[in-house]
């Protein structure tokens, strides 16, 4: 994962960056490229802006690198959503295997916090301070692709576009019409005085998800699917379980939460059966000191069952419950296997005469 990070063209480098020469080592750590030290927040003393606007440029810079690797590294396929856009039309992408749609085996979703993270991360400041392996999906997913699984890297963050001037009446229109068919309530409001427009079909992370499932993880020919959802992730899972219920319960096998925000005893406290369901499929790491996949608490009548992740720091719960992970979907896949009840033989006539 060693390499240099280039500016892309898209980018807004402000002229307090022109120091912000840093790559990644061999062993996947941020460090300068002349003077070979970590990254420090505040290298111009007392100017908290320019410090910001430096973090923030660093920060674009990393997204495109990982998005990189997914590419290069992983082998994945950029998919730009929504499907019908128009080649003007702002839209959003997630990664995917090339063979998904084929592949029989194995699923697995990844499925991030929300925040300034895109496809690909866990922790963008785990990735300054302690390096790609800690703080990318990049380790989840060579570990599926290994075990000769699919992957699909969801890119929920991804909602909006920066307008490059403000807009007239009739494109205000246009942009409102917009956000009411994509069910947001923002309208058309500013970030840094510059107004943004939501992507179709992934205004937030809840309709990003529901896309790609509508139109990807439901048509594909993996037997067994699997869900990783870390933080708000957790909340957008179970959003979709609700609202789709019957599809989702049939198609996933596992689902995997670290330090969840869901609530099952709000989301579906209506629903008997989905409770039973996310009893028996979904295990959630929690932050705990103890050691990892220690129990914690007692298992819940909406819930599902908790056990320790061995850290209290929510954005390397990821790297710590990597290998706790992957036993368990590796058991949750073998136990739906056995639950397969045999095909049996219909012994005929004639197929009694051919043995004979």
């Amino acid at each position: 994962m060693e390499g240099l990070m280039r500016f892309s063209p898209c980018l807004e480098i402000p002229h307090c960056v022109e120091d912000l020469q840093y790559y990644f080592n061999q062993r996947g750590e941020l460090r300068h490229l002349v003077t070979k030290e970590p990254f420090i927040y505040n290298y111009y003393k007392n100017e908290h802006d320019r410090n910001h606007k430096r973090y923030k440029v660093l920060g674009d810079m990393i997204t495109l690198h990982v998005y990189e690797l997914l590419e290069k590294e992983c082998n994945l396929e950029r998919i730009p959503i929504p499907i019908d856009a128009s080649d003007e039309e702002p839209k959003s992408f997630f990664f995917m295997s090339e063979e998904l749609l084929s592949n029989q085996t194995n699923l697995i979703v990844l499925l991030q916090d929300r925040g300034i993270i895109r496809a690909g991360q866990w922790s963008q400041k785990v990735i300054v301070h302690q390096g790609l392996e800690r703080g990318t999906q990049i380790p989840y997913i060579k570990t599926a692709l290994r075990d000769n699984s699919s992957v699909i890297v969801l890119n929920p963050n991804d909602n909006f576009v920066k307008m490059k001037e403000e807009p007239q009446a009739v494109v205000k229109d246009e942009v409102e019409s917009i956000c009411l068919e994509a069910g947001s309530a923002c309208d058309l409001f500013k970030t840094d005085r510059k107004p943004i427009l939501p992507k179709r079909c992934s205004s937030s992370p809840e309709e990003h998800t529901s896309y790609v499932w509508d139109h990807f993880i439901s048509r594909c020919a993996a037997k067994n699917v699997s869900f990783i959802a870390h933080g708000y992730g957790g909340l957008v899972f179970m959003d979709l379980l609700c609202k789709k219920s019957q599809e989702v319960m049939s198609k996933v096998n596992a689902v995997a939460f670290i330090d969840s925000r869901h609530n099952a005893q709000h989301q579906a406290r209506k629903d008997p059966e989905i409770q039973t369901w996310i009893r028996s499929h979904c295990r959630n790491w929690v932050l705990n000191t103890k050691p990892l996949d220690r129990p914690t608490g007692s298992l819940r009548k909406f819930d599902c069952a908790k056990v320790s992740v061995g850290t209290e720091n929510s954005e390397l719960a990821p790297f710590f419950a990597l290998q706790s992970i992957f036993r368990f979907l590796s058991r949750s896949s073998k136990n739906r296997r056995n639950s397969v009840p045999p095909v049996r033989t219909i012994v005929t006539r004639s197929s009694a005469k051919k043995s004979m």
